[in-house]
C-alpha cells in the first residue's frame, strides 16, 4: 500500500515539476510579483499619507483674536480676517478655501471672563470645512489641534464646534464623488478581469486543448484578422460579464453604505461617457494580454495558472484608489498599464474628469491593444508554440 502511494506521489511531482514554465508560474512568480507590487505600493501610501511639507492651508477667519491669530503663526498657520462668512462658505464647498473659523466678538474677552463653573454656556468657535477635500481635512486637523491645545491651557474656558451643527460643508456630490472614486475603481478592475478569466483562456488555450486550433489555422483567414477578431469577441463577452457585476454593485452601494438618495444622480452623460470609454479600451488590453499568455498554454488550467500573476497585478493596483488622495496629475501616470485605467476612474468618479488625461489613457490602452493584437498574430504563425505537446 505505501508503495502505491509514493508510486502515485513520485508521478504527479514528476508531471508537476516536469513543467518548468508551469513550476515557475506556480511557485515563484507569485511571490516575486507579489513582493515587488506590494513593495512599490507602500512606498506609494507611505507618501501619500505623510504630512507635504509645504502644505500651506488658506484659512480664513471671523473676528479673528489676536492671542489665536499669535499661536497660528507660530504653528506654521496663516490666518486671514474675512467679514463675509456665507462668501467664505461657498468657496469651501468648491474646493477653494480650506477653512473657515468662526470666533465670537471679543473672544479673548469672553474667554478672560467665562466662568466654567457657572453652568453657561462657553464662547463656542466654528470650524468649517469640507471633508471631500484631502487639504481642507488636513487643515481643520491643524486648526483644531492648535485650538484643543489652547482650550487645554485655559481650562476649557471656549468650545470648538458644539452642539449638531452642520460644520462640514461637503455637498451630496462631493459625498458620492468622495465614496465613489475610493472603492469603484478597484470593483471595476476586479469585474473586468473576471469577466476576461471566464472566456480567453478558454477560446485559446481551449482550442489548443482540444485540436482544433489547426483547423481555424488552414483557413484562408489571415492570422492578423484571426487575432483581431478573438480580442474583440472575447472584450464583448467580458463587458456582458461585468456589466453585470457593476449593475449589481452600483444599485447595493447606498444600501450598503448607509447613504441616501442616488449615488449615481451626481454625473452627467459626459461622465458616463468618459468612463465607457476608459472601461472600453481597458477590457479591449485585458483580452489582448490573457489571449498573449493563454496562447503559451497548453491547456486551460495552464494557462489560468499563468494569468494568475497578471490578475493580482490588476487586483493591487486596483486597490490603491482606495486610499484617496484623488487622481494622479503627471501626465506620465497615465501611460502606465492598468495603473492608467484606475486613474482615469478615480477622476471621473471624483467628479474631476480631465480630458486630456483621459484621452492619454484610451489611446495608450489601444497602443498596447495593437501591440497584444501584433504579438497574436506572431504567436499564431509559429507552430512550435501553436502545436507544442
Amino acid at each position: 500500500m505505501k508503495n502505491g502511494m509514493f508510486t502515485i506521489f513520485r508521478k504527479e511531482m514528476a508531471r508537476f515539476f516536469g513543467d518548468k514554465r508551469t513550476a515557475l508560474a506556480a511557485i515563484l512568480l507569485p511571490g516575486v510579483l507579489i513582493f515587488a507590487v506590494y513593495t512599490f505600493m507602500g512606498s506609494a501610501l507611505a507618501n501619500q499619507f505623510s504630512v507635504d511639507e509645504d502644505f500651506a492651508p488658506t484659512v480664513q477667519a471671523v473676528n479673528l483674536p489676536g492671542s489665536v491669530s499669535a499661536l497660528a503663526g507660530q504653528s506654521g498657520l496663516t490666518l486671514e480676517a474675512t467679514q463675509d462668512p456665507d462668501e467664505a462658505k461657498a468657496l469651501i464647498e468648491g474646493q477653494e478655501l480650506d477653512l473657515l473659523a468662526v470666533f465670537p466678538e471679543d473672544f479673548d474677552a469672553q474667554v478672560a471672563a467665562y466662568d466654567p463653573s457657572s453652568g453657561a454656556p462657553a464662547p463656542a468657535v466654528e470650524l468649517y470645512y469640507n471633508s471631500a477635500s484631502v487639504n481642507s481635512s488636513a487643515a481643520y486637523e491643524m486648526m483644531s489641534a492648535l485650538l484643543e491645545g489652547y482650550e487645554s491651557s485655559l481650562a476649557n474656558k471656549f468650545d470648538v464646534n458644539p452642539g449638531a451643527g452642520t460644520y462640514d460643508l461637503a455637498t451630496e456630490a462631493d459625498t458620492a464623488g468622495t465614496l465613489m472614486s475610493s472603492m469603484m475603481p478597484m470593483l471595476l478592475m476586479i469585474f473586468l478581469f473576471s469577466g476576461c478569466m471566464s472566456t480567453a483562456p478558454e477560446s485559446i488555450a481551449g482550442e489548443k486543448e482540444r485540436g482544433t486550433i489547426a483547423t481555424l489555422l488552414i483557413t484562408p483567414l489571415k492570422r492578423s484578422d484571426l487575432a483581431l477578431g478573438k480580442i474583440c469577441a472575447l472584450s464583448i463577452t467580458a463587458l456582458l460579464s461585468g456589466l453585470s457585476s457593476t449593475i449589481g454593485t452600483l444599485l447595493s452601494m447606498p444600501t450598503l453604505m448607509q447613504m441616501e438618495g442616488d449615488l449615481g444622480a451626481a454625473y452627467s452623460p459626459v461622465h458616463y461617457l468618459a468612463l465607457c470609454l476608459v472601461i472600453l479600451s481597458t477590457v479591449l488590453f485585458l483580452v489582448a494580454c490573457i489571449s498573449l499568455i493563454s496562447a503559451f498554454a497548453k491547456t486551460i488550467k495552464e494557462a489560468q495558472t499563468y494569468v494568475t500573476p497578471l490578475m493580482i497585478l490588476a487586483m493591487v493596483v486596483g486597490v490603491t484608489a482606495m486610499f484617496g488622495g484623488g487622481a494622479s496629475t503627471h501626465l506620465w501616470a497615465y501611460l502606465i498599464p492598468f495603473y492608467s485605467s484606475v486613474q482615469a476612474m478615480v477622476g471621473i468618479f471624483a467628479l474631476e474628469l480631465n480630458w486630456t488625461y483621459l484621452l492619454v489613457t484610451v489611446v495608450s490602452n489601444l497602443a498596447y491593444t495593437a501591440i497584444g493584437v501584433w504579438g497574436l498574430t506572431r504567436m499564431f504563425n509559429s507552430e512550435r508554440i501553436m502545436f507544442q505537446r
